[in-house]
């Protein structure tokens, strides 16, 4: 059974960090693209970072650029978010996406999400 379980998530105040974490299992991790991808009330779901399989390539949107970074550890089957600088603005829960392709198929695989909060 596939499994993506997020944590991390809670309040802080602007300017404050936070480190996601998500734990998969169930499928080839080490094979996987992986991604967080937020989403806020009434806004629609986007990228927030993506990373290789090695780790070596990881982009990021624009408006996280220079304060988040995504990394993973293949060994523990983790993907992990840095959030540096919060601001209120992102303020949203928080998905982890993995996305494989195996025997031709392509597979993607969402977390249940963890809200993040910031505010004074």
């Amino acid at each position: 059974q596939v499994q993506l379980v997020e944590s991390g998530g809670g309040l802080v105040h602007p300017g404050g960090s936070l480190t996601l974490s998500c734990v998969a299992s169930g499928f080839d991790f080490s094979a996987s693209v992986l991604s967080w991808f937020r989403q806020a009330p009434g806004k629609e779901r986007d990228l927030v970072a993506h990373i290789g399989w090695t780790g070596d390539a990881t982009n990021y949107g624009d408006s996280v650029k220079g304060r988040f970074t995504i990394s993973r550890d293949n060994a523990k089957n983790t993907v992990y978010l840095q959030m540096n600088s919060l601001r209120p603005e992102d303020t949203a829960v928080y998905y982890c996406h993995a996305a494989i392709s195996s025997r031709g198929e392509d597979y993607i695989y969402w977390g249940q999400g963890t809200q993040v909060t910031v505010s004074s």
